[in-house]
């Protein structure tokens, strides 16, 4: 089985790692695939107009998606 890591940094700048841990067995193509889903999934994407606060911001308003990756 795999896990997915999604790095989260707070508003506050705590960087937490939330851990989803796939339920079936996968590779790591799909694991990151599932990945880029699930963070479209949980946030929206926003671009300022100087470009400086681009980013994907959790629906939840905590804070910001910085990258995943899968173990």
């Amino acid at each position: 089985m795999k896990t997915l890591i999604i790095l989260v940094l707070l508003f506050d700048g705590t960087l937490l790692q939330e851990k989803v841990i796939l339920p079936v067995k996968t590779d790591v193509h799909s694991c990151l695939n599932y990945g880029e889903m699930y963070v479209r999934s949980i946030t929206t994407y926003k671009q300022s107009e100087d470009g400086k606060r681009n980013g994907h911001y959790l629906n939840d308003k905590r804070g910001t998606i910085q990258g995943y990756y899968c173990e």
